[in-house]
């Protein structure tokens, strides 16, 4: 708790930004993250893992350290293709190799399994062992684009019966730019994309969501306190109230995820890395894009109010 107190002591406990006002300025930077996550995931594609594009992983751990020139050129005289070797950790001993997809089905890759252990020969532990074949490669892949669709499609869903559909409708739109831009990493960088990839994404999902629903709860619940405050002022004051919340649930998070990153092992890398972004983008997006759309979308206080008689709004007298 010690460690939190000089955080808490110095955040800012009231925010005065100009959400609405600078929109232009964010919406502009948002489409150019998008238009470049779309650009290069149309022309470079993505670095599939073995979830996607099928063949052999091996994750092993030697008694000594390994010499990767000799392991490369032995496992590439096999005739299996370019056999991907890669050292994790700093020890030197741990190493994860990738054959790629052999003609012949999920004979052929067993038969590219016990080739390169052969090769390896004795003092290797065996850490991790993964045989896909083509056909689990192309379901796994349309399964995950389908689960990405119906995840986006239910959260829009859920939000347009929690609100009103101007509330919904801005909730997808900052859903997704967070997903485009998130596999738009994947691809601009070339990060192993696999089921952790869809997790992460499907995680920055929800949490995007979440973000934006607490931001709409509380204009929501001041469109109905302030009955006569102009639209972008409310706006602006309801992202003030609840920057103090956000900001504390992005550090908090940021935290644990900074731990999978370090001590997660190389598996958990991309997740990670995926997660630090979708909190950066998520916490951008819910406030930056989701909020002042709702002024484009003839968002009306009877929606809100449904013709009940409401306090007024009175304005202090500036001191």
């Amino acid at each position: 708790m010690a460690f939190f107190q000089p955080i808490l002591r110095y955040m800012p406990t009231e925010f005065k930004w100009d959400v609405v006002g600078s929109r232009s300025l964010w919406y502009g930077l948002n489409m150019v993250l998008v238009v470049v996550a779309l650009l290069s995931i149309g022309v470079k594609g993505f670095n599939l893992g073995i979830d996607f594009a099928g063949g052999v992983l091996l994750e092993a751990r030697s008694e000594k350290v390994i010499d990767l020139a000799s392991m490369r050129s032995g496992l590439n005289s096999l005739g299996l293709g370019e056999v991907s070797i890669t050292t994790s950790g700093n020890t030197g001993k741990d190493v994860s190799i990738r054959v790629p997809q052999q003609e012949g089905g999920d004979q052929a890759q067993n038969q590219a399994l016990k080739k390169v252990q052969e090769t390896m020969g004795p003092g290797y532990e065996f850490l991790r062992t993964e045989v896909v074949g083509p056909k689990v490669g192309a379901e796994l892949i349309i399964n995950s684009a389908l689960a990405i669709a119906l995840a986006v499609s239910g959260i829009a869903i859920y939000v347009w019966f929690r609100f009103e559909w101007q509330f919904a409708l801005g909730a997808c739109l900052a859903l997704c730019s967070d997903v485009i831009t998130t596999l738009g990493l994947f691809s601009l960088f070339e990060m192993n994309f696999d089921l952790v990839s869809i997790a992460a994404v499907l995680t920055i999902a929800g949490y995007s969501v979440n973000d934006s629903i607490v931001v709409y709860d509380r204009v929501r619940e001041m469109l109905r306190k302030y009955k006569k405050m102009p639209l972008p002022e409310l706006l602006n004051l309801a992202v003030n109230r609840v920057m103090p919340r956000t900001l504390l649930t992005v550090f908090t998070v940021f935290l644990t995820v900074v731990a999978i990153l370090v001590f997660g092992g190389e598996t958990l890398h991309g997740f990670a890395i995926a997660m630090l972004w979708g909190l950066l983008v998520g916490t951008f997006s819910s406030i930056r894009v989701g909020m002042p759309v709702l002024l484009y979308l003839d968002l009306r206080r009877d929606d809100i109010l449904g013709g009940v008689a409401q306090p007024e709004y009175e304005r202090k007298p500036a001191e």
